[in-house]
């Protein structure tokens, strides 16, 4: 046999194990379980946050005005509900249903709709003021949309846990009666919505389309088990896995970029670029720690240098594991500190969410398993907890225990 056949022969072998890898089974499912957990709890805890002061950030009482806000969408064809009408009421509405819809997702409840009803939430209200938003707000807007593709509650939610009650995801679905309701009411809102003309085609389209693909899920379950449904799982996984490899793509591509514009920037050229936001009220939530940082000219060169070496190698460190570990590591401490020393809470759970999509399963296991020691402890009490002491005759000698 000639080197050639020989090499064509392995990879045709590597290739047919790849589309199989792809096709059999939904990847990451822990890694994209917590990118769901930690970006819709961030979106939530920040909603929740600015909840007094809503209205000068979304709605009616903003600076950028409804008239404005319409203009600009209808330039760039961005998608926001809050622009349908200037009514109180109605942003009322859709403010509730943005912190309903990531509490849901947050926990995997029906996370092929809420996932979807979280994208509506995220998009309407940055859309609405685009000049609101920092770069963590970027992040969720691009997540918001690629968590739609992905099967994101496989694990660490109440459809998982669903799932495992009823047997399996087939049985899950022929027993399910809250989820046909709950598109049946979703696709007479979409056509009314459709039929008034507040939806532009493209994003009508892309609405109908997930509603079509719900419901061709759900009778292929129901209906058609064998042949269509394994076809069925496999375009499932294909979408999935494209999805989770869009996430990954889009943090590499954020940290690259990021870097490389850093190196271009005079002040991060001579190791001086962390020292001046430590001396912006802005920027100093805690000016004594701020002070204590900036007062040492080689740390701050250390740091500033660090940030640069850490974001434009990290993409190249994927290969390695063990170096990609560090470095996810170094950049997850990074963002941490950015939380505390910068006042920036909800940019820094939002890009340490997109790191997570890197975290090793084993990592990732284990710390699922320690947290749902920790929870068991704190909700179910000890045997021995709240038993009162049985009463023993007087003069019965209490019996002794041997330890040996």
């Amino acid at each position: 046999m000639s080197t050639a056949t020989r090499f064509l022969g392995t990879a045709q072998h590597h290739l047919q194990r790849g589309v199989q890898r792809v096709t059999a089974a939904a990847l990451g499912p822990y890694q994209t379980a917590v990118v769901r957990i930690g970006f819709a709890g961030t979106w939530l805890l920040f909603l929740l946050r600015e909840l007094p002061h809503r209205h000068e950030l979304y709605g009616p009482e903003g600076p950028w005005g409804w008239d404005m806000g319409r203009e600009l969408v209808a330039d760039n064809g961005a998608f926001t509900v809050l622009l349908w009408t200037d009514s109180t009421l109605w942003f009322e509405l859709v403010y509730v249903l943005a912190i309903v819809s990531s509490a849901l997702l947050m926990v995997g409840w029906r996370t092929r709709t809420t996932s979807v009803l979280f994208m509506i939430g995220v998009l309407s209200l940055m859309n609405r003021s685009v000049f609101m938003g920092d770069g963590g707000d970027n992040v969720i807007h691009l997540m918001a949309m690629y968590l739609v593709l992905t099967r994101c509650g496989q694990v660490w939610s109440l459809d998982a846990r669903r799932v495992k009650a009823a047997g399996g995801a087939v049985a899950a679905v022929v027993r399910d009666r809250v989820g046909p309701a709950l598109w049946t009411v979703l696709g007479v809102a979409l056509a009314a919505v459709t039929f008034l003309g507040l939806l532009s085609w493209g994003w009508a389209l892309v609405f109908w389309a997930l509603l079509l693909t719900h419901l061709l899920w759900w009778a292929v379950c129901r209906y058609a088990d064998g042949e269509p449904r394994r076809l069925a799982d496999v375009l499932s996984n294909l979408v999935h896995n494209a999805g989770l490899l869009i996430i990954m793509a889009e943090v590499c591509f954020v940290y690259a970029t990021a870097g490389w514009y850093k190196v271009q920037g005079s002040r991060w050229q001579d190791g001086t670029a962390i020292y001046y936001p430590l001396h912006l009220d802005y920027f100093t939530p805690w000016p004594w720690l701020s002070e204590l940082l900036s007062s040492h000219g080689t740390m701050v060169m250390l740091v500033t240098y660090g940030t640069v070496i850490v974001q434009v190698a990290f993409p190249f460190t994927l290969f390695n594991r063990r170096v990609k570990n560090v470095l996810l590591a170094l950049m997850i401490v990074e963002h941490a500190s950015i939380a505390v020393l910068l006042g920036l809470p909800f940019f820094s759970m939002a890009m340490i969410a997109a790191d997570a999509v890197f975290l090793p399963t084993v990592f990732l296991v284990w710390l699922g398993g320690r947290a749902t020691r920790v929870r068991d402890r704190v909700l179910r009490p000890s045997p021995g907890r709240g038993k009162v002491p049985e009463r023993r005759p007087e003069g019965q000698e209490q019996p002794r225990t041997l330890v040996g």
